[in-house]
């Protein structure tokens, strides 16, 4: 019965910002670790930003490292991921997934294939 619930993508210029959110309101959120995917016409999912269930360990993808904040807000059943110096390369559809293993808690996990629910995806465009 888990549903994810996104929102915040648009078009935006290079250089700018965007935050993306993310809301279920299952009580499985609370213990499970978030994560954000996207994926851009003719390429494969890719692993963008993770947040373990007591959003103590946060992890990136090595394009966005530096630029990107994931966070989560368990009392809100939200979790967002601002988005700053955007660029062209960063246009793509970028989906908020959930992992419900039990560890995801405390751990993370990168494999689109290892998380079990996911959002209707958002889009995001930068424009040069």
């Amino acid at each position: 019965q888990v549903q994810l619930v996104e929102s915040g993508g648009g078009l935006v210029q290079a250089g700018g910002s965007l935050r993306l959110s993310c809301a279920d309101s299952g009580r499985t959120f609370r213990t499970s670790a978030m994560g954000w995917f996207r994926q851009a016409p003719g390429k494969d999912r890719e692993f963008v930003a993770a947040i373990t269930g007591n959003g103590a360990v946060t992890q990136y993808g090595d394009s966005v490292k530096g630029r990107f904040t994931i966070s989560r807000d368990n009392a809100q059943n939200t979790v967002h991921l601002q988005m700053n110096r955007l660029k062209p390369e960063d246009t793509a559809v970028y989906y908020c997934a959930m992992d419900t293993y039990l560890n995801s808690y405390y751990r993370l996990r990168f494999r689109t294939s290892e998380y079990d629910y996911w959002g209707q995806g958002t889009q995001v465009t930068v424009s040069s």
